[in-house]
């Protein structure tokens, strides 16, 4: 019913679209599905979230329970800390960090599609002031390069900044890109002055060694990290574990749902280092 319903939809679209009134529902339809915003509780804590479409309105249905782990992490750091969310997507644990322990938050985001949702969850929330919005790429080093994506959906993942691969180290199935600044975490310390972290939280799809390659001096000063590594793609995840041990961190624990296990990211985990 749904498949009928969205293809009616997109053919009346295609045939009236470019009529006036045509133009005046699709803009009507498409300024509705924006305002469209859901509920949700999570550990005492009550956000709010655009759902334009299927794909946010699932990542706020499954909150509590895709990664348990990434929310029991948020939860021992310490009040008032900084936190960089590299890979924000639409800001879920950014909102969650910033409101349950009054972090300042570093959100970076490339993606122009996910950049308005993530600019409205956080006026949704009432968190100008906690959460600053990074729309670059963090790479190794400061550069132009092409931001590839698998998806044009708002909320959408699985993009690559810089590489023509994703998250299992196969080729990305490429279905749109542009050209975008890249950065360093140390340069984005040293150019762009933004607070040191205390705590990183990185979700890039695959290319988590590549952004830790160019972050030396912000590595030696954190006190802890989250990263998603895929086991089985090992440039990524012997790359990782080096750079990481050779900063002072100690892996604690690797982590992921129980939904994760019979899924294709069964051999994908959140890794969670630690200072030493």
């Amino acid at each position: 019913m749904k498949k009928l319903l969205r293809q009616f939809i997109q053919s009346t679209t295609k045939k009236f679209g470019s009529t006036r009134l045509g133009c005046v529902v699709s803009e009507a339809l498409i300024q509705s599905g924006m305002e469209q915003s859901c509920v949700v509780e999570s550990r005492g804590v009550r956000l709010r979230f655009a759902v334009p479409n299927r794909i946010n309105r699932l990542r706020v249905k499954t909150f509590n329970d895709k990664e348990p782990e990434t929310l029991d992490w948020i939860d021992q750091m310490s009040e008032g800390c900084t936190l960089w969310d590299v890979g924000a997507n639409v800001g879920l644990y950014s909102i969650y960090a910033a409101k349950k322990k009054k972090c300042q938050v570093v959100a970076f985001e490339p993606s122009v599609f996910n950049l308005e949702l993530l600019a409205r969850n956080l006026f949704f929330n009432g968190l100008q002031e906690r959460v600053s919005l990074v729309p670059l790429a963090l790479s190794n080093k400061l550069a132009t390069n092409q931001l590839r994506m698998t998806s044009t959906e708002w909320g959408g993942a699985l993009s690559s900044f810089g590489q023509n691969f994703g998250w299992d180290g196969k080729t990305i199935d490429q279905t749109f890109s542009f050209p975008t600044l890249g950065i360093s975490m140390d340069e984005a310390v040293s150019l762009l002055r933004l607070a040191p972290p205390d705590f990183i939280k990185m979700d890039v799809d695959g290319i988590e060694h590549i952004i830790l390659q160019g972050g030396a001096r912000v590595l030696a000063g954190v006190r802890g990290v989250l990263l998603e590594i895929n086991d089985n793609f090992a440039a990524q995840a012997e790359e990782s574990w080096r750079l990481l041990r050779g900063a002072g961190l100690m892996l604690k624990a690797k982590l992921h749902a129980p939904m994760m296990e019979n899924s294709e990211l069964a051999d994908v985990y959140n890794q969670i280092w630690i200072r030493e």
